[in-house]
């Protein structure tokens, strides 16, 4: 069974001004006795509390900056909360920041073996699953060379047959694919679906509302860093569309 909770949490990013660090800023700070000045925050996440269970599949809507993406990189172990509970049961696959875990010297085959390993795969497991991720490429003789020498393309490929290639307990998806041709986009399209479907509890960040409505039982619509409104799709996604429009009327 795959769970998913958050409980109070928070999540703030400090940011640092430029020069502010310095030295010999630092220096005269301790020779006059004055305290450093404390650094601006931002907090991309506040007060949220969240409960997933199997065959949840969970959208997460809102404008540019509301904090979608922070929630689902929190979500996934790359950020910590700040304070709040973060609980996940189950094994995590996450279809963003696809790049990481390659190395750009290695070949295609060996960065297989690279990300399947940071993805908790074992050797065996591996071994098995190799052939069907280097046959999904369709990357042929340039599983050969370093991947230094690749196309973003031919990178997103490779990184997305790997990806795709694990069993997910809760999958985490941010936006849609674009992976070069519209003949490969299709069977990848076909493919994450597979994925979406396999996968206990499934979390989807989107702009697209079609998309949201169609493959998610639950939205959330995140607005500055707080959860607005979280229910059934129609509902939210129908407020969400109602609060755009009248914002751009105001703006008009």
């Amino acid at each position: 069974m795959a769970r998913v909770s958050l409980r109070d949490v928070h999540l703030t990013f400090t940011l640092r001004k430029r020069g502010s660090t310095s030295i010999k800023d630092s220096v005269l700070r301790a020779l006059s006795g004055r305290p450093a000045p404390k650094a601006p925050t931002v907090e991309a996440i506040r007060g949220l509390d969240l409960e997933m269970r199997d065959g949840d599949r969970l959208g997460i809507i809102g404008h540019n900056g509301a904090g979608k993406s922070s929630l689902l990189r929190l979500l996934a172990g790359v950020y910590r909360p700040t304070s709040g509970k973060r609980i996940v049961e189950g094994r995590i696959s996450s279809l963003f920041e696809l790049h990481l875990g390659f190395d750009e010297d290695a070949n295609g085959w060996e960065n297989i073996r690279y990300r399947g390993y940071l993805l908790k795969e074992t050797p065996a497991s591996l071994d098995n699953k190799i052939a069907e991720i280097a046959e999904f490429t369709e990357l042929g003789d340039a599983l050969d060379r370093p991947i230094r020498y690749y196309s973003a393309g031919m990178l997103v490929r490779l990184a997305f047959a790997i990806s795709t290639a694990i069993e997910p307990e809760v999958l985490l998806v941010d936006e849609v694919l674009a992976a070069g041709d519209m003949a490969f986009m299709e069977k990848a399209q076909q493919r994450m679906n597979q994925l979406m479907d396999r996968a206990s509890v499934m979390v989807l960040v989107s702009h697209s509302l079609k998309t949201v409505e169609q493959v998610c039982n639950r939205v959330l619509w995140m607005d500055h860093g707080q959860a607005k409104l979280i229910g059934e799709p129609s509902t939210v996604v129908e407020s969400y569309r109602n609060f755009m429009k009248a914002k751009a009327m105001k703006a008009a």
